[in-house]
């Protein structure tokens, strides 16, 4: 039987105050933590930054898939590491057989989201930075940031500079 760390009192190192539960949200995924309320110390449950870890590999990685024609429709093949990996978040194999939702987000960019739509918890974050150089000179940056949990806080932000 195994028991998990997390189940045992922890006493933050720099103030000796007893570190309380919670979940943290990097990347849009949710970690357990532990965090000392007077200090801000955190610790992430060590399985959850392992698949965390895992989870940026993947995500970093870039897949060349095939496209095809089946029927009037046509299929993409989804990489079995991604699928072993996504199995292993506690998703049973039988959903991947139930619909996903798939968004044209924008030209050239489709994204799949194995969430159940009726799970009120799901929550898309989603960053981008584009920078443009010229020269060797930075004539573009732009920043975005969208947070379905709080879409009113979604901003976008451009800097242009004049050669």
């Amino acid at each position: 039987m195994t028991h998990d760390i997390f189940d045992n009192t922890i006493l933050c190192k720099n103030c000796d105050k007893k570190m309380q539960k919670e979940n943290v949200l990097r990347n849009g995924y949710l970690l357990r933590a532990l965090i000392c309320q007077k200090c801000n110390e955190k610790i992430i449950h060590p399985k959850d930054e392992e698949n965390y870890n895992k989870f940026i590999n993947l995500r970093n990685k870039e897949f060349n898939v095939k496209m095809r024609l089946v029927g009037n429709s046509y299929a993409v093949s989804i990489p079995k590491e991604i699928v072993s990996f996504m199995s292993a978040q506690k998703k049973k194999v039988s959903e991947f057989d139930k619909m996903v939702k798939l968004c044209f987000e924008e030209a050239g960019k489709l994204s799949l989201n194995f969430q159940n739509s009726e799970d009120k918890s799901a929550r898309i974050v989603k960053t981008r930075e584009i920078r443009v150089i010229k020269n060797g000179k930075p004539v573009l940056h732009s920043r975005q940031f969208y947070d379905s949990a709080h879409p009113e806080k979604s901003i976008s932000k451009t800097i242009r500079r004049n050669e």
